[in-house]
């Protein structure tokens, strides 16, 4: 199989951070494909990110109308409960946090006007608090390829914290599976479980749990329906008393009710990154971020569904620090695939938004 990559800008301002579109979404209609992100600034140097932990991290669109070639920037219209940062309390001060500020009753509504999930038009983003303990989270949905964002709208029916990330896998018109992150018995972050709605997103049930104790975290899911109906969820790992992080694989064939571990895919360095999962002419292709030496972004494909891999293919390694990565991927055309990342330069350089268009073509 013969690769091809292109790289390209989506967003960059100096001293800003902008970041994590794993946390968000990215969404492809043909030429046209949104990526959402967050802006934030630049500040000291942590154990891996160059944060301001003072100022918030706003949600923010970057639109292509030409395959990823070129970008322009509009804000998120969608309502942020509580104040202006979304999906990042973790790397917050106090006072920027959502949680503090959030009201349930106030913020969050039911959904009236059920998802239609079978319908290409419409997008749902899922968001949240934080990572740990007492998380809380959300959804949007947009009808009009994120020119609008309506909600946000509660989990009605899951009585446990949640720690949302999207991903859905869609089981016919107003039923689908979302793989949710929640915390541990002991309130540290994470683990993976499978909820289900069957009446478009206004009511949700507990399937099952991918790994119930994992014994670091298991987290941030990425999944596909095999054409057989097995779900496979890819989800980014660590262990206990370890740097290094990996993507496991996890097999259900009960639409999440039960789940079989099938073991590790590949390592992604210090402290791991999650994983993007795109499926194209009947392969599946992981794309994900490398954080050690060189620094990068990263990738390996599937031809029989997921019970085997390829070699891993370096995408790009000119990182400058390991602050980078969290990809989404989604397919553009026949045998292509954009995937939009947070990259840098080197340490003291903002964090931009970039994308890799990846042609494949088999021998």
């Amino acid at each position: 199989m013969d690769m091809q990559f292109r790289h390209f800008e989506v967003y960059r301002k100096p001293g800003e951070f902008a970041g994590w579109p794993a946390n968000y979404g990215l969404w492809s209609w043909g030429d046209e494909t949104v990526a959402v992100f967050a802006r934030g600034k630049l500040g000291p140097k942590g154990e891996i990110h160059e944060l301001n932990h003072n100022f918030p991290f706003v949600p923010w669109q970057a639109r292509s109308l030409d395959g990823g070639l070129s970008w322009t920037s509009e804000p998120f219209s969608g309502h942020v409960p509580g104040g202006r940062s979304l999906s990042a309390d973790e790397h917050l001060s106090f006072d920027l946090k959502v949680r503090p500020h959030l009201s349930i009753d106030d913020d969050l509504r039911g959904l009236d006007d059920p998802i239609d999930f079978q319908d290409d038009e419409t997008i749902v983003m899922c968001a949240r608090t934080d990572v740990y303990g007492d998380a809380m989270s959300w959804f949007y949905v947009s009808r009009d390829r994120a020119l609008t964002w309506q909600g946000p709208y509660r989990f009605t029916g899951l009585d446990l914290p949640i720690s949302a990330r999207t991903d859905i896998v869609a089981l016919g018109t107003d039923d689908a599976l979302f793989l949710l992150g929640t915390s541990k018995y002991d309130g540290s972050e994470g683990r993976v479980f499978c909820a289900r709605t069957q009446d478009g997103g206004r009511n949700f049930v507990i399937q099952g749990f991918l790994d119930a104790a994992p014994a670091g975290y298991s987290i941030m899911p990425a999944s596909t329906m095999r054409s057989s109906g097995v779900i496979l969820t890819l989800t980014r790992c660590m262990g206990t008393g370890c740097d290094k992080g990996w993507i496991e694989a996890f097999a259900s064939t009960d639409h999440g009710k039960s789940w079989t571990a099938k073991g590790s895919i590949v390592d992604t360095g210090s402290n791991g990154n999650p994983p993007a999962l795109v499926s194209l002419a009947g392969m599946l292709v992981l794309v994900y971020g490398y954080r050690d030496p060189p620094f990068g972004i990263r990738m390996r494909a599937s031809s029989d569904q997921g019970r085997t891999w390829s070699a891993e293919t370096i995408i790009r390694c000119d990182g400058g620090t390991p602050d980078l990565g969290y990809a989404r991927a989604v397919k553009t055309g026949e045998g292509s695939i954009l995937a939009v990342y947070y990259f840098n330069d080197g340490s003291g350089a903002e964090r931009y938004i970039a994308a890799s268009a990846i042609t494949l073509t088999r021998d």
